[in-house]
């Protein structure tokens, strides 16, 4: 075997076309995560072959409260189906009720190299300055996310700037699989589907961070079960400056709280920051404040209310992700047959 990726054999995958995602349930979901993910996968469902699963084993890459983590999972099922997925058009599971994801990241570890992971940012920016206390799932983590893609044959993975390396990795280890186990085709090489408007919600109180649930001020965020009047709260309270909303994109994108704010609406409303730029330029944020809030609670304050039903009833919450395991495994557990088969395992 070789160190660098070869070049792709005569053979494309010609299987269908499917798309997968996740969300770790590592902290309550906000509208970065609304925008920038679920309605794009409740609308992606209706398109093509949708795999949506809750990813689990990732979110034990750091720790997380066992007591807890298995309400979170539920938290975040329910989010899906809130904002629109439905278990009877996508496959809805938790990613450590399938093990064959388990199961083919440990031959993909086999078959990536240690200096493809090294070239992985996204290890040195969470590690920070304690690599050597880090876990090793997370240095080897975008080797599972490659067994969660490939696993599926997935064909089409949504991905923000942060996640596009670790994209490339997953066509690389298919791309080598394929090759050091002559199997032309085998794994497909799954594209990008790079996210639109309200892919990057930034911070309420910082326009230049990223908005997280991680940070330590609840107001940066506006959490998906807020209610109204926080909902309402948290955007009177956002941090802008003191100008008019220009008449320019151009203008705009030198005013991060600004452009975020706008970014927002445009995402809520199904339009572009031109257009709201049309509605609002040379109105200060005492008029466009008030109606951004209307808007997102519009929007938002239903989701909340939806989850807190779905999230009252548990039993229903298993049911379905039960389900969706058993319907993800019977599309995983023939992969992975397949896989030892190519590999030489005793038995397959």
């Amino acid at each position: 075997m070789t160190d660098q990726a070869p070049v792709a054999p005569h053979g494309a995958y010609t299987g269908p076309s499917r798309v997968l995602s996740g969300v770790q349930p590592s902290g309550a979901l906000h509208l970065g995560n609304y925008l920038g993910a679920l309605v794009k996968f409740a609308r992606l469902q209706h398109e093509i072959d949708t795999f949506i699963f809750v990813a689990d084993l990732h979110a034990i890459t750091v720790w997380q409260e066992p007591a807890a983590l298995a309400d979170q999972t539920r938290e975040i099922a329910a989010a899906y189906l809130a904002a629109g997925l439905d278990p009877a058009k996508a496959t809805i599971f938790p990613q450590s009720a399938v093990p064959e994801h388990a199961e083919l990241a440990w031959i993909f570890q086999c078959v990536a190299r240690l200096g493809w992971l090294d070239r992985m940012t996204q290890f040195k920016e969470k590690s920070g300055k304690h690599k050597e206390r880090s876990s090793v799932g997370l240095y080897t983590y975008p080797v599972l996310q490659a067994a969660d893609i490939l696993i599926y044959k997935a064909t089409h993975v949504p991905v923000g700037e942060d996640q596009k390396q670790h994209l490339e990795l997953t066509r690389d280890i298919a791309q080598k699989f394929n090759h050091d186990f002559k199997a032309p085709g085998f794994f497909p090489q799954p594209d990008p589907l790079i996210q639109g408007p309200g892919a990057r919600v930034m911070s309420l109180r910082d326009g230049s961070a990223k908005m997280s649930k991680s940070d330590p001020s609840d107001y940066s965020r506006i959490n998906l079960t807020d209610d109204a009047d926080a909902i309402a709260g948290k955007i009177k309270k956002a941090r802008t400056d003191p100008e008019p909303l220009p008449e320019t994109l151009e203008e705009l994108a030198t005013r991060a709280e600004a452009d975020n704010l706008v970014g927002i609406f445009a995402a809520l409303s199904g339009r572009t920051k031109a257009e709201v730029l049309a509605d609002y330029a040379g109105k200060g944020f005492g008029a466009f404040k008030p109606a951004l809030a209307e808007l997102a609670v519009e929007k938002l304050a239903p989701v909340g209310e939806k989850m807190r039903g779905l999230l009252s009833d548990k039993g229903e919450l298993d049911r379905i992700l039960a389900a969706g395991a058993e319907k993800a495994r019977e599309v995983a557990a023939p992969t992975v047959a397949e896989v030892k088969k190519l590999v030489g395992f005793w038995g397959a």
